[in-house]
């Protein structure tokens, strides 16, 4: 495309300045060039009569003109050009003020958005009313399995709308966000709206199965798949024990693990302490978290060092780590135990502890970090400190995890009142 102004020849008509109307072949053409943009912008008139290339050409021109007076460009990036520009400044904050598994749920949205608003979209095209429907679009074809909760759409909505602020801000769109249409209040009183958890019954049946499923992948730890069978049990019996989210339990380093003990009424607990650094960890906040030390950990040090300490050691000198710098849920060390091997394993011990309705629950790995974080709320800790234990906000608690039990409704039932023998005894 030329860069500066030309002149007319014999084949072109001038009907303005900077405009001509051009013949190729037999059809007419409109060609403006715009001082801002350095480009000239073209048209095809579709019409082989001059006279009505003249009124064709001087709507496109009127057209224009209203663009340059208003300050809007013509000529504009996709919605893919916006995306990936906006994620290259996005990558640059990791470390900063937002964390990897932050990028990449940015990533998954923005990808989303593509899908729905087509990525050649122009980005100066785009409406205030474009995304109305986009959480009915995002739902459509979704089958019970494939659930999606009004919450994610909603967080989705929120990344699309700060990218257009910050594309806004640079000049790339006429607009600074769309106008999403409102979703319906969740009702935070709805069994079935609750975070998808685990009752205390298959809790207890979950944790005598992984007993056993460690002790028969330690049995043959030499066999092929069975060191990952053995992490793996041992990684679902410390989500359940501490509820971390998946991206920051497998990134966990044995120098995040400290054992101690604690005296309490003269007797003396052994508590281990784990550290869930913010590089790590999904809000960006570096949080402790001391829970009781049933032997689990002080097995998995025995499993790992050993093996760990000899691969380090057959690497090259400058490629070695100190086994504090290993990663505690990996083969080696370097490499996390992988999603498919965690939910192949998951899969394994839910069938062999007899859990049931487990697609219609929606009952997956994360789970486990749903009945922690309901463990702490009945237990009767305050918002603020489950909030502070799980790193998540005092309001994500209040309205995700503060619903009424069966248990809370029983004891409530025969508050005052104790069973002793069968019978209702006033305390």
């Amino acid at each position: 495309m030329p860069t500066k102004k030309v002149t007319t020849n014999g084949t072109e008509v001038a009907i303005f300045d900077n405009a001509v109307i051009y013949k190729r072949g037999e059809y007419w053409h409109f060609r403006y060039w715009l001082t801002k943009e350095r480009k000239y912008a073209r048209f095809s008139l579709r019409t082989t009569n001059l006279n009505t290339a003249k009124v064709k050409a001087e709507g496109h021109y009127h057209e224009l003109k209203a663009k340059e007076y208003a300050g809007i460009t013509h000529f504009s990036k996709t919605a893919k050009d916006g995306v990936a520009m906006y994620l290259a400044k996005r990558e640059k904050d990791i470390d900063i003020n937002i964390t990897k598994g932050r990028f990449s749920t940015i990533k998954t949205h923005l990808e989303h958005w593509l899908n729905y608003i087509k990525r050649d979209t122009k980005l100066k095209e785009l409406q205030i009313t474009d995304c109305e429907d986009y959480y009915l679009k995002r739902v459509e074809g979704k089958t019970k399995k494939q659930t999606l909760s009004a919450t994610t759409v909603e967080n989705e909505q929120s990344t699309i709308n700060a990218m257009m602020k910050w594309l806004y801000k640079h000049k790339e769109t006429n607009l600074e966000s769309f106008e999403f249409t409102k979703l319906k209040r969740v009702d935070r009183g709805d069994e079935s709206l609750r975070r998808n958890s685990f009752t205390d019954d298959e809790i207890k049946r979950i944790g005598i199965e992984l007993d056993k499923y460690i002790a028969e992948a330690l049995q043959r730890i030499n066999e092929t798949g069975n060191l990952v069978k053995a992490i793996a049990g041992y990684y679902f019996v410390i989500s359940i024990m501490f509820g971390l989210r998946r991206g920051e339990q497998i990134q966990l380093e044995w120098s995040d693990y400290e054992e101690f003990e604690h005296k309490v009424a003269k007797k003396d607990y052994n508590l281990v302490k784990l550290t869930v650094r913010a590089e790590i960890s999904k809000v960006n906040k570096t949080r402790r978290i001391v829970e009781k030390d049933i032997g689990y950990f002080d097995d998995l040090f025995k499993l790992q060092y050993p093996r760990i300490t000899a691969y380090q050691k057959s690497k090259p000198k400058d490629e070695q780590k100190k086994f504090a710098n290993t990663l505690i849920f990996s083969p080696n060390g370097d490499t996390a135990i992988s999603n498919r091997a965690i939910a192949y394993h998951f899969d394994k011990i839910i069938k062999l502890a007899k859990i049931e309705n487990i697609e219609k629950r929606n009952i997956v790995p994360y789970s486990f970090r749903h009945y922690y974080i309901t463990q702490k709320v009945n237990s009767g800790l305050v918002p603020t400190s489950v909030a502070e234990i799980a790193g998540t906000s005092t309001t994500q608690i209040e309205n995700t995890y503060y619903h009424t039990t069966d248990a809370k409704l029983i004891a409530n039932a025969f508050a005052g009142y104790v069973i002793k023998d069968g019978l209702l005894i006033p305390t």
